[in-house]
């Protein structure tokens, strides 16, 4: 006859585990907040509607929806690595979120992991719907969405690691305004929703060194061109990613 055991046996989950609870629960924060549905999902998607239906810009010919798909894809992307994650991330450091999960059995490592996770999960839903629409809206994608996944990749790498390095080193308020303030700036500047080509021929080449211009130049030349992958855009994503997140390892400061 055996006996059963019932001593407790305390110890952490697999790290596997814990990193997609601690993915979940910020997937579920990030749905559960108004404003951040407003500029991920909302925003993109009024955007997209609006300027293909109405004829506010020259985007030098061809299908509006052509135009506008890629570069509302780029910024979908660059308002949930980016901008999302660094005033969420700014204000779970001030409140003491980040220092208490910190003394959890996640690692700080894994917390980043599960972060990057919820990122590419609210990605995916985001991409899911804009391509819905700018179908319904004419959009007719000519490229390889393998190409254009990597891409999403790239752009999602380099604007987590500047959207941290914002949260890591500014007061919360500060990163509010700043990522709100390169939010618009680069939505006007980064030929989301009018080319390049319109502004002055000797700030361009500033211009296409933005990660912004590259995810969105790079996505239209494969997804509305039928290019293949555009090695100048990949080339400035993976340097704008080393350098902000080789930062971000330096310089983050979690309390």
């Amino acid at each position: 006859m055996t006996t059963l055991d019932l001593t407790p046996a305390p110890g952490a989950a697999p790290f596997g585990r814990m990193v997609l609870a601690q993915a979940g629960a910020e997937i579920r924060a990030m749905l559960r907040n108004g404003e951040q549905l407003l500029l991920t999902l909302v925003i993109p998607v009024l955007l997209l509607t609006g300027f293909s239906l109405a004829p506010l810009i020259d985007v030098g010919g061809g299908r509006r929806a052509d135009f506008l798909v890629p570069g509302v894809l780029a910024l979908a992307v660059m308002s949930t690595a980016f901008t999302g994650q660094a005033i969420a991330t700014g204000f779970e450091r001030r409140y003491g979120v980040l220092k208490r999960l910190g003394a959890t059995p996640l690692s700080r490592s894994g917390l980043m992991l599960a972060k990057t996770t919820a990122v590419v999960g609210v990605e995916a839903v985001q991409a899911v719907i804009i391509v819905a629409v700018g179908l319904a809206l004419g959009w007719r994608p000519q490229g390889s969405f393998l190409a254009a996944a990597l891409l999403i990749v790239l752009g999602t790498a380099a604007f987590s690691g500047l959207g941290l390095l914002m949260a890591g080193t500014l007061r919360a308020e500060a990163t509010l305004a700043g990522a709100n303030l390169v939010y618009l700036v680069l939505l006007g500047a980064g030929g989301v929703m009018f080319p390049l080509t319109k502004f002055p021929e000797g700030l361009r080449p500033v211009l296409e060194a933005l990660p912004i211009s590259a995810l969105t130049g790079g996505l239209r030349a494969v997804l509305s061109q039928g290019a293949a992958l555009p090695l100048a855009s990949v080339v400035v994503l993976v340097v704008w990613a080393a350098l902000s997140l080789a930062l971000v390892s330096r310089t983050f400061r979690w309390e």
